[in-house]
């Protein structure tokens, strides 16, 4: 099996892909530059023909592209490399567009859109259950599809932001939870004032070079190890 690197090279596949999936890593201007340009967009189509079209077409925008003619392939690439997009005709033999994408938003953060000969209500519906980030009927012009890949990589910059923001707040409060738990345990023991107890867990952790909610799960960790002792 092998991988083709359009920028003149042969790559060695990081996982086993039949000869239809092919890197392309060309620049704009059609030259052989080592470094890919970024983002990086994996589009899978079993037409041959459209799918040269297209990546093509992005790779003159200054795009990186993987292609693949099959769902196999594409989940293959899709799980031995990071992608920034990837661009599903709903129609492959094997694994679907709809099905691949129900296999990448379980397994990686690959936003998806999707390219389909058909536009029927049920259709759509499945694509935004699987989390579509756009929907576009062929034909279609070309050019049609860039402003859909840039809102898309937009949308995904955005929801990765999200994402980053909502495991950040839920570890603030997974921290403070166990640093009051933590002052607690002090007020208890030491027959302390909230303050006191929270200024001396400040100096535990000073004293220490730890930080303050590091230094309370550790108290949190000891008074669980003699609570079981004592049981």
């Amino acid at each position: 099996m092998r991988i083709l690197a359009r920028c003149g090279q042969v790559r060695k596949p990081e996982g086993t892909v039949s000869e239809a999936a092919i890197i392309s890593a060309r620049n704009e201007d059609g030259g052989s530059k080592m470094t890919q340009p970024q983002p990086t967009i994996l589009v899978a189509d079993d037409d041959s023909a459209f799918l040269d079209l297209v990546s093509r077409e992005l790779r003159g925008r200054g795009y990186a592209t993987v292609e693949a003619t099959s769902g196999e392939d594409a989940l293959t690439l899709a799980l031995s490399r990071n992608f920034d997009l990837a661009i599903l005709d709903v129609k492959m033999p094997g694994i679907t567009g709809i099905e691949l994408a129900q296999q990448l938003r379980e397994r990686t953060a690959i936003p998806v859109v999707f390219l389909s000969a058909q536009g029927n209500t049920d259709i759509v519906r499945k694509a935004a259950e699987h989390g579509a980030f756009g929907y576009m009927v062929k034909p279609m012009d070309i050019e049609q599809i860039l402003p859909m890949v840039e809102s898309a990589l937009q949308r995904a910059i955005e929801m990765s932001r999200l994402r980053q923001s909502e495991q950040q707040l839920k570890q603030a409060l997974v921290h403070a939870r166990q640093t009051s738990m933590a002052i607690g345990v002090l007020m208890e023991r030491n027959r302390l004032e909230r303050d006191g107890a929270f200024n001396a867990l400040r100096e535990l952790a000073r004293t220490r070079r730890a930080k303050i909610h590091d230094q309370a799960e550790e108290i949190l960790a000891a008074v669980e190890v003699l609570n079981w002792r004592k049981s």
